[in-house]
């Protein structure tokens, strides 16, 4: 095996440790087993638990920066950059609720349990990703930069807040009086000039599943 499939694959079984079981069942040990490797050649890789607990988010974090970037690349004005963005980022978190969960949940309810020990921690490149994502909404904002980011940010965190009620609603099995479709729909229209948006060109396909 090459070493750069067994540097995925460690972060590939971790991640599947994660979602099943939780973030305490992440051992060196337990992922060794997995593989068929020595607890040392996990270590190789990853010397402690805050090097692989960042390894695992800071790609996830990267593509939702990528799918952004390319939500909002055709734009021509603020509301079409607006709708394409709300759209694009609906789109890529529906795709995989347990990676939405990964992402924005559980790193809440790691540092809650985990004071004192390894845990998720922002650092440089977590930072640029981040300023990556806002920038490339903000960049085609009108009005100064500085509340462009600003309203960036407040946008970005609302198509989080409407990903959150369909993955509560999933969680639970009660599913919500509403589509995906609608409700991203009603917030592209309640951030843009068209108060009766309809579905923003091709950006947004995903179907009324829940």
């Amino acid at each position: 095996m090459q070493d750069k499939d067994t540097k995925a694959q460690i972060l590939s079984v971790a991640r599947q440790i994660l979602a099943k079981d939780g973030l305490d069942a992440v051992s060196f040990d337990a992922i060794a087993r997995r593989i068929g490797y020595s607890k040392q050649a996990v270590l190789y890789w990853y010397p402690n638990k805050h090097a692989l607990l960042n390894a695992m988010f800071v790609p996830w974090l990267s593509a939702e920066a990528d799918a952004a970037e390319a939500a909002v690349s055709n734009a021509t004005n603020s509301d079409e950059a607006i709708a394409s963005f709300v759209s694009g980022m609906a789109m890529f978190h529906f795709d995989d609720l347990n990676r939405f969960r990964m992402m924005y949940l559980l790193p809440q309810t790691i540092s809650a349990k985990l004071k004192h020990r390894s845990k998720i921690t922002p650092d440089d490149s977590i930072h640029q990703i981040t300023n990556r994502l806002y920038g490339a909404l903000a960049s085609r904002l009108s009005g100064d930069q500085r509340g462009a980011r600003k309203k960036a940010v407040a946008i970005h965190s609302a198509v989080l807040g409407v990903i959150l009620m369909f993955a509560l609603a999933d969680a639970v099995g009660d599913p919500l009086k509403h589509s995906e479709t609608d409700l991203v729909d009603a917030l592209i229209g309640s951030l843009t000039a068209e108060q009766n948006q309809t579905r923003h060109g091709d950006t947004y396909t995903k179907g009324d599943v829940i």
